[in-house]
């Protein structure tokens, strides 16, 4: 058998080269502690923990963030994956930066920060996402 589900390539850009053929040359079962360890996880919870901490995370970003912002920089990042160079990355961040920089909600952030108030971000991720948002994933035509 071998990797699946494009874990061959997730997975190194996840925890490294390294981890990745260790975990998938032994097939070996690891616990939670070893996925921590190896970066595939971020944190741990105890099982009743879990999901309290998993809608405490999603209430921070929603509650600080500006949901076009998130997608984009989701986009972004997933995106930046197949980059040749960090120049890619740049140039996708400085047009989208160009692009949202001056939008309702970027505008609503600050005014919110300056004064000292919750942000309510007017834009949404159902009609505005910026036009220059690179694909995600990248698709590659040979496949």
């Amino acid at each position: 058998m071998v990797t699946e589900a494009a874990s061959s390539w997730f997975l190194p850009r996840i925890v490294g080269i390294a981890q990745a053929m260790e975990w998938s040359a032994t097939g070996r079962i690891f616990d939670a502690a070893e996925a921590l360890g190896g970066r595939l996880v971020s944190r741990l919870y105890p099982a009743a923990d879990l999901l309290p901490a998993a809608h405490a995370l999603a209430r921070e970003i929603a509650g600080n963030t500006s949901a076009v912002s998130v997608a984009a920089i989701r986009r972004l990042m997933w995106s930046g994956l197949s980059a040749d160079s960090p120049w890619q990355a740049h140039a996708a961040d400085s047009r989208l930066m160009a692009e949202l920089g001056g939008a309702p909600d970027a505008v609503e952030g600050v005014t919110a920060f300056l004064e000292k108030r919750p942000a309510a971000f007017p834009m949404k991720v159902s009609t505005d996402l910026p036009e220059g948002l690179p694909e995600w994933p990248y698709r590659d035509e040979h496949v």
